[in-house]
């Protein structure tokens, strides 16, 4: 995942029916480009402070108009696909004590 923060996030559904997630730093231009490819139910949000996509999708998630069904799944869905997990490292054991070599 990347370190770029973001000031605007929210979804919007694009012409196909498609219920994304969409990130930017201009509130007024990401409304014009969205309405220019004719995206339906936007909804945008400016953030008090600039985040990274991993910190905005927990605050949207949490958000109240950001609760229905479709955009909780929108929402789900990128952090699914995106957001890395922490990596769990698996520790194997190099040495084999004396009751195992019998």
């Amino acid at each position: 995942m990347d370190t770029r923060t973001f000031k605007v996030a929210g979804i919007s559904t694009d012409p196909k029916g498609s219920t994304k997630i969409r990130f930017a730093n201009d509130f007024v231009q990401r409304i014009k480009t969205l309405n220019m490819r004719r995206h339906t139910d936007i909804k945008l949000i400016e953030l008090s402070q600039p985040m990274n996509k991993a910190d905005i999708c927990d605050h949207l998630l949490a958000h109240t108009n950001f609760q229905s069904e479709v955009a909780q799944s929108a929402i789900s869905q990128f952090v699914k696909r995106n957001v890395s997990k922490p990596a769990v490292e698996i520790m194997a054991s190099d040495t084999v004590t004396e009751t195992e070599q019998a």
